[in-house]
């Protein structure tokens, strides 16, 4: 995964730095926004940044489909020609490069290359900045430490984190990356759509996720019924107020978009925060779900 690194870019609400996982919003270079762009969707504060090693973006992404998987996103091999370079993008350097998941699992002879991989593109100044996806807070001190020891800093580490997804592990890896300076970004903030309150058990979305909405939302009526009444308070979205926790637990979160509405609604978890009373209270109903989310498999420990 990698982000473009910033650049100088016309008055907009927003500038996008695309990666395979996500878009991260950079703060524009002139704080006007034109009447057009504010069509997009409500106005957010395009000042309000955060930092993730050396680049400052917006506390919020958006979430694209994984390039590759031909069973779920009909990849094909003539696609690869697609594939951004520094020259299409127009940069002389990509802002950040993160390592997708770990090979310790299941080919742990692998992992050092991949390591010193990040290591190469960082010193050929192919990137400002590395991160990771899918460790967890064992590996995570690994790479670290490895990294650090070659002059490299460890900027990201993309991760599952929600509302559904407070287990002691993911937990853990948030105390670990908070420690180590390392910006946690947190895909699946709406818990696969399980939080927007769009599903219940009467209606559910197709395929795969049916099977897995069918074991956690009879348990989320606590949670589902907080964000709701927070949403009602605030006069936003179900959706807003849990994209807008996990900014509060101070990650960058990257929901999934797929229409303009999504981009919309997404956009109005933005300039403003839940009080420190309304977290305890979202954090109270998750802890009395039954069952989390599954993590990735391929996330270490």
């Amino acid at each position: 995964m990698a982000l473009p690194a910033a650049k100088a870019a016309p008055a907009m609400p927003f500038a996008s730095q695309p990666h395979g996982g996500g878009i991260l919003l950079r703060r524009p270079s002139s704080p006007l926004v034109p009447a057009a762009a504010l069509r997009l969707g409500p106005l957010f504060w395009p000042w309000e940044k955060v930092k993730v090693g050396p680049l400052s973006v917006s506390p919020m992404g958006f979430g694209t489909l994984a390039w590759g998987n031909q069973l779920l996103w009909g990849y094909e091999e003539s696609m690869d020609s697609e594939l951004s370079s520094l020259e299409r993008l127009q940069i002389n350097r990509l802002g950040i490069g993160q390592l997708h998941w770990s090979t310790a699992n299941y080919a742990p002879l692998q992992e050092r290359a991949l390591w010193d991989g990040l290591v190469e593109m960082y010193d050929k100044g192919l990137v400002r900045a590395v991160g990771v996806s899918n460790y967890g807070p064992k590996q995570l001190l690994k790479i670290h430490s490895y990294l650090a020891s070659r002059g490299v800093p460890l900027s990201s580490a993309q991760v599952q984190f929600s509302l559904l997804s407070m287990g002691d592990e993911q937990m853990e890896l948030k105390t670990v990356c908070d420690s180590l300076g390392v910006r946690v970004i947190a895909y699946s903030p709406l818990g696969l759509g399980m939080l927007t309150g769009k599903y219940d058990a009467y209606n559910l979305p197709d395929g795969p996720r049916s099977v897995l909405f069918r074991q956690i939302l009879p348990g989320l009526k606590s949670l589902l019924s907080c964000l709701k009444s927070i949403a009602d308070r605030k006069g936003k979205t179900m959706s807003q107020v849990a994209i807008n926790w996990c900014i509060c637990k101070g990650a960058i979160p990257i929901p999934s978009v797929k229409t303009v509405r999504h981009v919309e609604d997404n956009l109005g978890a933005l300039g403003w925060r839940l009080s420190a009373d309304e977290i305890s209270e979202l954090e109270a109903a998750a802890m009395e779900s039954p069952k989390k989310m599954v993590q990735n498999i391929f996330q270490t420990a």
